[in-house]
């Protein structure tokens, strides 16, 4: 579900913690994307999350990082490539 961070540009060193229902990757001491049984969740700039809120009928809200993130069900709207930017974005948003 979650692109190889390893393959994606700009994702240098991170951290993962595996939770009963989900994995959380961090970068320092700080989450960037929580990837859940059927979804993920990353940082996202409030105006981006509303533009793929209202485009996107699998992006809604995020429950991890609420207004600062969006949480995408993944169902081929948003293509690898996308999913890919949107966690690099992420990352270099997470101080």
């Amino acid at each position: 579900m979650v692109p190889d961070l390893h393959e994606i540009n700009g994702i240098e060193e991170y951290t993962e913690k595996q939770e009963k229902t989900r994995t959380i990757f961090f970068k320092g001491d700080k989450a960037f994307l929580v990837q859940n049984k059927n979804t993920i969740e990353v940082r996202c700039d409030e105006k981006l999350s509303q533009v793929l809120q209202h485009d996107y009928e699998s992006v809604m809200e995020s429950r991890y990082f609420g207004r600062g993130g969006i949480e995408i069900v993944p169902t081929n709207q948003l293509s690898p490539e996308e999913l890919g930017d949107l966690i690099r974005l992420s990352y270099d948003l997470t101080a």
